[in-house]
């Protein structure tokens, strides 16, 4: 009999995480455990199950997936963590590696590479998915911040941090203006630097950044 090792899922889409726990339990060699749907109940999961792995998105409600992945790493720094998400810029992988993270996975990833990815991870080897760049490995392995992994953030103004945090809490631009005391065109002036300062184009991006960088958790 193969032995199991055991994992626990962290994304906020219930039917995501249904599908994974399919996909998954029909491993023999992998079981799971438990699921969260937030960065703090994935702390609080790992912690009580003590999984082998933990497969986790970063953009997590109530707790970003860095900071999560931080915390883990300080209180159960033997189960390894796989990010699987939708970022997949070198400002996002090379923070989720420096925080603790053994592989990092694209979340249009087929299952056969998923699990491809979690048998790696569990035989202590490191994991990125093929569509990552060449820059960003290399630059994580060489020891090189080839790209330094808060620049966006840092170049972020005040009043930008303000805005994005009322963005990924569905504000509108009359809305923003009328709390912050600015002109509609100034809040759309302000969203247009946001997006070209990350590389980010919709507001559904701009909120899932924000959840990250855990704006929407206070």
């Amino acid at each position: 009999m193969k032995q199991k090792h055991t994992i626990v899922i962290a994304d906020d889409h219930t039917l995501f995480r249904e599908g994974l726990r399919a996909l998954l339990c029909a491993h023999e060699d992998l079981e799971i455990l438990g699921e969260a749907e937030n960065g703090q109940e994935a702390v609080r999961a790992v912690g009580k199950h003590k999984p082998d792995l933990l497969l986790m998105d970063l953009s997590m409600p109530k707790m970003g997936g860095l900071e999560a992945i931080r915390e883990l790493k300080r209180q159960e720094p033997g189960t390894k963590i796989l990010v699987l998400t939708i970022h997949g810029t070198e400002e996002f992988v090379l923070e989720a590696l420096h925080a603790g993270a053994s592989g990092y996975v694209l979340k249009d990833a087929t299952h056969e590479e998923l699990v491809l990815a979690i048998r790696s991870v569990l035989r202590e080897k490191r994991y990125l998915s093929p569509d990552i760049s060449a820059k960003v490995i290399e630059g994580y392995i060489d020891g090189r911040k080839a790209v330094k992994s808060t620049s966006s953030w840092d170049s972020l103004t005040l009043r930008e941090r303000e805005i994005l945090k009322l963005i990924a809490e569905g504000r509108k631009n009359k809305e923003i203006a009328d709390i912050l005391f600015i002109s509609a065109k100034t809040v759309a002036k302000h969203r247009a630097n946001l997006m070209n300062k990350l590389d980010l184009h919709s507001a559904s991006a701009l909120t899932a950044y924000a959840m990250e960088r855990g704006l929407l958790s206070k």
